[in-house]
């Protein structure tokens, strides 16, 4: 290994944000790919929300647009962007156009990285869907939060994939029992240390950085408790299951309106089978914490 890299494995979260910093974020291949899809099927006629559809499905791309917009943004604005519809109207189409098309492009030959990219997007989606369930008024704002929270993880993957591998490594082979435990024992920081200090650093809006850390209000915990869900769905074992039912509980008692039933048909991404297993699996755990 070249001793810059050897360097680099010194740093601790206040260098390798300022490193991210200074890089070109790239995007995902397929988001070219369906902003060129759009573009043949409206020609001129595209829509901000319909490019909404695109970002939510790529976590950098995300990124790079909201510090764009804070880039650009007029003292004029008395509030912040926090949507990424609210970035895409702010720099325009065309200028959103240009951004996509001229990022680079993700190595999608890296593996480590499109498992964090695919737990990003199904927490997205779920975030979208279950904000719902609490009358939010922007659920958007609350999946953005959810696609961005393992920031710090698809940053290491895409600049220095050793590193998170290291972690990986460390989790599979039971030196550490928890996530953050590997990371913190392979890198010196847990990623998600890595995700906020990026995130201030960018100075993205109060509002994204408050869900970020996903405690102190129930916004913040659906963010956490989707991330969570999203992780035990794609990173399946023989506990997944019962970790997610512990996910659904959790949730439903963050939106009392809200079913077990109605919290499972959000998880669209799970085969119909696998949703009904689920549901019986939560609603016996429900029931043993109702009447422990």
């Amino acid at each position: 290994m070249p001793y810059l890299d050897s360097w680099k494995r010194r740093w601790g979260v206040g260098q390798w944000a300022a490193f991210f910093e200074t890089q070109e974020l790239p995007v995902m291949p397929r988001s070219k790919a369906m902003l060129n899809t759009l573009q043949e099927a409206k020609g001129e006629m595209l829509a901000p929300i319909e490019l909404l559809s695109i970002v939510l499905l790529d976590p950098l791309l995300c990124l790079r647009l909201l510090r764009e917009a804070e880039r650009r943004k007029s003292h004029r604005l008395d509030h912040e962007t926090t949507t990424a519809l609210a970035a895409i109207m702010q720099l325009g189409i065309d200028e959103f156009r240009e951004l996509l098309l001229s990022s680079k492009e993700i190595e999608e030959a890296n593996t480590g990285l499109l498992e964090v990219e695919s737990r990003a997007t199904v927490a997205a989606q779920v975030a979208q869907r279950w904000a719902l369930g609490r009358n939010d008024l922007n659920p958007e704002e609350v999946a953005v939060a959810a696609l961005l929270a393992d920031a710090g993880e698809l940053l290491l993957w895409v600049y220095e994939p050793e590193l998170p591998q290291a972690a990986r490594e460390a989790l599979l082979s039971g030196r550490a029992r928890r996530s953050s435990q590997a990371q913190v024992a392979a890198c010196g920081f847990d990623f998600k240390q890595l995700t906020m200090r990026c995130a201030e650093l960018w100075q993205l809006p109060v509002l994204v950085l408050q869900l970020l850390r996903g405690v102190d209000s129930p916004r913040a915990n659906l963010t956490r408790i989707c991330s969570n869900v999203a992780r035990h769905i794609v990173e399946a074992s023989a506990t997944s299951d019962l970790a997610l039912a512990s996910d659904l509980v959790e949730a439903r008692r963050l939106m009392p309106g809200a079913s077990l039933e109605w919290l499972v048909d959000g998880l669209v991404m799970l085969p119909e089978e696998h949703r009904i297993a689920l549901m019986s699996i939560a609603s016996e755990l429900q029931e043993r914490q109702e009447n422990a």
